[in-house]
C-alpha cells in the first residue's frame, strides 16, 4: 500500500543555535506498510517520529527520499497534484482539544472536507449528510445526539472519535495516528485503540502509529512492524511481538525496560532495569554510534564505526547485540 525509501528531513537553523547550522531529523528511513497493515513507531520525544507522520500526510517535505503509495511515486508529481493524491493518507492529531474548531459545529466540522469531495465528484447536499451520518456511525457515535454540539461539549474520549471521523471523511487508505491516546483519560484509551484496530480489520485501512506506550503499539499492531528510532535512525525493527520479547538493540532494552511492573502479578525478569548514562544531547562524531554516549554496553569499537541495520526480517544496528528479556511476564 505505501513504501518508503531513504527518507530524509533537514531542517536549517540560524548558524549558533543549538550549536548546529542543520538538524537531520530523521536520517535515511525506509518502509512498508500492506493494505490493512500496522507499523508503529517508538522512541523518545523529538526523536523524529512526528516528522516521518507529518511527511506521509503531506504536512512536510522531505529533503530526499521516495513514498510510494499504490505503486505510484508521490514525489514526482508536481505539488498540486501530489497534495490530491496524498489525501489518501490522514492524519490523526494528538490533541483533540485543539484539533476541532471550537466556534464550529461537530457537523460543520465533518461537512468541510465532504464540501470538496463533492465538488469533485458533483455530489450533492443528501451525498454530504450521508457520508457524515455513515462515518459517525464507523466510529460508534450516534449522529443524532452529536452533530449540534460544539466540541466543548463532549468528552476527550469523544472528541478523538471525532477527529477520526472527519479522517475518514475523505475514504483514506492510510491512517497516521500521531500520539492519539497520550491526551485522554486512561479509562477511554482502550475504546479508541480498539477503534482503530477495527478500522484495520474490517476496512482495510493502513495505520502508521505513533506512540511512546509499548502496550498501545502492541495492541492496534497487532501481526504488524515495530520500529524503534533514535534520532532520526531507526535502531531496530522487525515484527512487533517478536521485537518486545527478543529485543536486540540496548536502545529497544531501555524503552521497554522503564514498562511498569505489577508488584505481586508480574515477574519482571533478570534484565528488569537497562541504566543509561550520559544524555541525548552529546554529539558523536559521524563514525561513531549514535547511542554509544549513553549505551551501559557500549566497547571501543562503537566510539570508531557506525553500525548499521542488519538482519532479515528482524534488524538492529548494535555491534554487540544480545537479547536481555526486559518486559515482565505474568507469574
Amino acid at each position: 500500500m505505501i513504501d518508503v525509501k531513504n527518507l530524509v528531513k533537514v531542517f536549517t537553523a540560524k548558524k549558533g543555535v543549538l550549536g548546529h547550522d542543520a538538524i537531520e531529523a530523521v536520517s535515511h528511513m525506509s518502509f512498508s506498510i500492506p493494505g490493512g497493515g500496522a507499523l508503529s513507531l517508538i522512541g523518545e520525544s523529538g526523536s523524529g517520529k512526528t516528522t516521518v507522520g507529518r511527511i506521509l500526510a503531506g504536512l512536510e517535505v522531505p529533503t530526499s527520499g521516495d513514498i510510494w503509495i499504490q505503486r505510484v511515486n508521490v514525489m514526482t508529481l508536481p505539488p498540486a497534484e501530489r497534495r490530491t493524491f496524498l489525501r489518501q493518507v490522514q492524519l490523526i492529531q494528538q490533541d483533540p482539544y485543539q484539533a476541532l474548531n471550537p466556534a464550529r459545529t461537530i457537523e460543520q466540522s465533518l461537512e468541510d472536507p465532504l464540501k470538496v469531495i463533492a465538488r469533485e465528484r458533483g455530489k450533492n447536499g443528501a451525498w454530504i449528510q450521508s457520508r457524515v451520518h455513515e462515518v459517525l456511525l464507523r466510529v460508534g457515535m450516534d449522529p443524532g445526539s452529536v452533530l449540534n454540539k460544539y466540541p466543548h461539549m463532549l468528552s476527550g474520549g469523544q472528541r478523538q472519535r471525532i477527529v477520526i471521523a472527519r479522517a475518514l471523511t475523505v475514504e483514506p487508505k492510510v491512517l497516521v495516528a500521531d500520539e492519539a491516546v497520550s491526551m485522554i483519560d486512561v479509562s477511554l484509551r482502550l475504546g479508541v485503540l480498539k477503534l482503530l484496530k477495527d478500522l484495520r480489520q474490517e476496512f482495510g485501512i493502513s495505520l502508521f502509529f505513533i506512540t511512546h506506550d509499548v502496550a498501545s503499539a502492541r495492541y492496534v499492531g497487532e501481526d504488524g512492524q515495530l520500529f524503534v528510532i533514535y534520532k532520526g535512525q531507526v535502531v531496530e525493527s522487525g515484527p512487533t511481538d517478536e521485537i518486545i520479547s527478543q529485543p536486540h538493540h540496548p536502545y529497544t532494552q531501555a524503552l521497554l525496560s522503564a514498562v511498569p511492573v505489577l508488584k505481586g502479578l508480574e515477574d519482571p525478569g533478570p534484565d528488569r532495569f537497562i541504566p543509561l548514562r550520559g544524555n541525548d544531547q552529546e554529539q558523536v562524531p559521524d563514525t561513531a554510534c549514535i547511542y554509544e554516549p549513553r549505551c551501559p554496553f557500549a566497547q571501543a569499537k562503537c566510539q570508531k564505526e557506525r553500525p548499521v541495520l542488519q538482519g532479515a526480517g528482524h534488524a538492529y544496528a548494535c555491534h554487540f547485540p544480545v537479547v536481555r528479556r526486559v518486559v515482565a511476564t505474568m507469574k
